[in-house]
C-alpha cells in the first residue's frame, strides 16, 4: 500500500476510555473520556471503570470519526489495547475493537501498552523531533516504571525496572497518606513546587544496579509521619509543601540517576520519557537540565504522557506495515 493507512486505535486498560485516528504517523484525533466517578473512592474501581466504559466507548468512537474527518469505511484497521490493565476495563475495548473489525471486513491488530507508551516519541508532530534507535526510554507511570533500551520498533529490551510499586503507584500512596485528593499525584507535584525538596530525607528507591523498589519509600515516608504527628498533630499542615517536595525529589533523583546509569553503561546517549508520570514538573525539569551534560532528550507532548489512544495507533501502524496481525480468538492479558 503506497497510501499511507488509516488506523482506528482503542485504549482501555484503566479508567480513560479514548480513541484515535491516525493517517501513518500522525495523528488526525485523539479523543480521550475520563472517568470521574472514582474521586469519590481514593482511587479506581474496576467494576465502576468497566461501566464506564460501555457507556463512553460508542460516544467517543464517533467523535473520533468526526474530528478525523474520516469514515468508518476509510480505515484500514483497527489497533486495540490487549493489556496490561484491568480485566473489565480491556474486555471493553477488545470486543469493541472485535466487532469493528467483523463490521468493517478489515483487520485486528493488539498493542501492548506499555510499547505504546514507548512509541509516543514516533508519533509525527510538527516542530517536535523523534529519536532515532536505539535509544533509551524511562517509562514511568501508575502501574509500571522501566528503563527499556529500544533498539526498533519491534524490539524492546527491558534493563530496569522496579521490583514491587510503580513510581506513580508511590506518589498515589505518599498523596493518600497526605489526605491529598485522588489522584493524588499531580496534586502532590503542584505542592511540591511551593516547598524545599531537600529539607526531608526518605529511603532512597534505587535497588541493584537499574533496578528500582518504591515500597520502601512509601513505608519510609509512614514512619515519618507517624513520629512528626505524634509529637505535633498539625505537622502535615504545617510543612505539606516540603514534605511534598522531598518526597518528588527522591523519587525523581532515583529515577534520573538510574537513567544516566544505564546511558553511561550502554553508551546511548539518547534517551526518552513515557508514561503519565513523564508529566511531573520536577522530572521534565531534571531530563532538561540533562541536554547541558551531552544527552539527547527526548520528552513527549503532554497529550501522548497519560493513557491515550494515539500511542495505541502508532504501535498499530507499524505492525500494519508488517501485517502483524490477530484473530478474533485473541484475549485480553491483564498481566504481561
Amino acid at each position: 500500500m503506497n497510501q499511507q493507512p488509516f488506523i482506528l486505535a482503542i485504549e482501555s486498560s484503566c479508567d480513560d476510555t479514548s480513541i484515535a485516528v491516525l493517517k501513518g504517523k500522525r495523528v488526525l484525533s485523539n479523543v480521550v473520556a475520563s472517568q470521574l466517578i472514582h474521586e469519590d473512592f481514593g482511587g479506581v474501581v474496576p467494576e465502576l471503570a468497566s461501566r464506564a466504559h460501555m457507556q463512553n466507548i460508542l460516544p467517543v468512537y464517533l467523535k473520533a470519526l468526526n474530528v478525523a474527518n474520516v469514515q468508518a469505511n476509510q480505515l484500514n484497521a483497527i489497533a486495540f489495547t490487549n493489556g496490561p490493565g484491568l480485566m473489565g476495563a480491556l474486555l471493553v475495548g477488545v470486543s469493541f475493537a472485535k466487532s469493528l473489525s467483523i463490521a468493517l471486513n478489515i483487520p485486528l491488530i493488539d498493542v501492548n501498552h506499555i510499547h505504546a507508551h514507548v512509541l509516543a516519541h514516533l508519533i509525527e508532530e510538527d516542530n517536535h523531533q523523534n529519536p532515532n534507535f536505539p535509544f533509551l526510554c524511562l517509562t514511568v507511570s501508575g502501574g509500571h516504571t522501566q528503563i527499556v533500551k529500544v533498539n526498533a520498533a519491534d524490539d524492546f529490551e527491558i534493563i530496569g525496572k522496579t521490583i514491587d510499586d510503580a513510581a506513580g503507584e508511590a506518589f498515589d500512596k505518599i498523596a493518600k497518606l497526605l489526605n491529598l485528593p485522588y489522584p493524588g499525584g499531580p496534586v502532590l507535584d503542584k505542592l511540591a513546587q511551593m516547598g524545599d525538596g531537600s529539607r526531608f530525607t526518605f529511603s532512597d528507591p534505587r535497588n541493584g544496579f537499574l533496578d528500582f523498589s518504591f515500597s520502601g519509600l512509601k513505608t519510609s515516608v509512614l514512619y515519618f509521619l507517624q513520629k512528626e504527628i505524634q509529637k505535633n498533630s498539625n505537622f502535615i499542615h504545617e510543612n505539606l509543601n516540603d514534605i511534598c517536595a522531598s518526597v518528588q525529589k527522591t523519587i525523581v533523583n532515583a529515577l534520573i540517576n538510574q537513567l544516566i546509569k544505564a546511558a553511561n553503561s550502554t553508551k546511548i546517549k539518547a534517551v526518552a520519557i513515557a508514561g503519565g508520570v513523564s508529566a511531573n514538573s520536577e522530572l521534565r525539569k531534571q531530563l532538561n537540565e540533562l541536554n547541558q551534560k551531552g544527552f539527547d532528550v527526548y520528552v513527549p507532548s503532554f497529550q501522548f504522557c497519560t493513557d491515550n489512544a494515539a500511542m495505541i495507533g502508532i504501535v498499530g501502524y507499524f505492525k500494519f506495515l508488517n501485517r502483524n496481525f490477530c484473530n478474533l480468538n485473541i484475549l485480553p492479558q491483564a498481566k504481561f
